[in-house]
């Protein structure tokens, strides 16, 4: 029997509006991770680096990674020796260091939680609570690990015949034992939108039925097959808030593996400012915001909560307010 996979929800997409991690928190711009993608290509590659006692092993469970506490408080890297690692359930290579030395990730099941020998304390946190304490190599180390966790757990049939796929360049595609078929782990593209007013002093902004009215931002959705990123962000404003736009500006993107998405973050212009209304489904409300009214709810005084200052959508907030 096929096993189905994974499909991003929207109510996914709803926090990743919201909770996205930004470049200048929890970094992914500038980051520098070697994905070594040429030992993807030695069979042995990962049976060599568990040998090895320099390489460094993230281990992930329920897209959650360990962390220590107080000083200790950064990522948590365990020897390949390790004997918690003799639980692993699938073993990938994420890269390596700038020493040469090996990164792997080891998934294990979410029932490994407690560790049962002691042999090491940790907390579990997911990428909304590691993100904002990483540095920017550990950022996209961390995202990387959750976003390959997820589909190694998630496509082990193929998704056209059923059968076993077999794990293949280092957890980095597999090969259907039946058909034959090669599938890679995927991507789906999503965008963010901040619209503001024709004269650039006013921010429109949305409150999704998940929120129930305690926070508004910018408007996101995926993109559907077929479409290009500017066609998405036309069709999603004029869904959800019923508004036309102008002027669209590529802003940043950032990955967010909840499961698999790519936000792609966008400037607009409002074309017809009175016409905005909700769906009444996803947003039950929209609502322009002045300068002022952004600044002092940014400060936690003002009219709506906004998004956390670790969110691709607080930073095109800012951005907006910088202008």
């Amino acid at each position: 029997m096929t096993q189905p996979e994974t499909v991003p929800e929207h109510a996914d997409l709803d926090r990743a509006a919201a909770e996205s991690v930004a470049p200048d928190e929890g970094s992914l711009e500038g980051a520098a991770l070697d994905r070594a993608a040429e030992w993807r290509e030695d069979p042995a590659v990962i049976e060599r680096l568990r040998a090895d006692p320099r390489t460094g092993v993230l281990v992930v469970r329920d897209r959650r990674v360990p962390m220590g506490d107080g000083p200790e408080s950064g990522l948590i890297l365990l020897d390949a020796t390790d004997p918690v690692l003799g639980r692993t359930r699938e073993w990938a290579l994420l890269g390596r260091r700038p020493d040469g030395s090996g990164l792997l990730l080891a998934l294990q099941d979410p029932d490994e939680d407690t560790d049962a020998d002691g042999s090491w304390a940790a907390h579990w946190n997911d990428l909304r609570e590691a993100l904002p304490g990483l540095g920017e190599f550990d950022a996209e180390f961390v995202v990387s690990a959750i976003a390959l966790a997820g589909w190694l757990r998630d496509a082990g049939f193929c998704p056209v015949c059923g059968g076993t796929a077999e794990l293949r360049h280092a957890g980095w595609s597999r090969r259907c034992t039946s058909c034959g078929r090669e599938h890679f782990p995927r991507t789906d593209p999503a965008v963010i939108v901040a619209v503001q007013s024709a004269d650039g002093e006013r921010l429109l902004l949305g409150a999704n039925a998940q929120w129930k009215g305690r926070m508004y931002s910018c408007f996101a959705g995926f993109v559907e097959a077929g479409e290009s990123l500017e066609t998405t962000v036309q069709r999603e404003l004029f869904e959800e808030a019923g508004v036309r736009l102008r002027d669209i500006a590529y802003f940043a993107s950032q990955p967010w593996p909840f499961p698999r998405s790519l936000m792609v973050g966008f400037h607009a212009t409002a074309v017809e400012e009175d016409s905005v209304h909700g769906d009444g489904e996803e947003i039950i409300d929209v609502r322009w915001l002045t300068r002022a009214e952004i600044r002092s709810s940014l400060a936690g005084e003002g009219p709506v909560g906004l998004p956390s200052s670790a969110s691709i959508a607080n930073r095109l907030i800012l951005d907006w307010l910088r202008r």
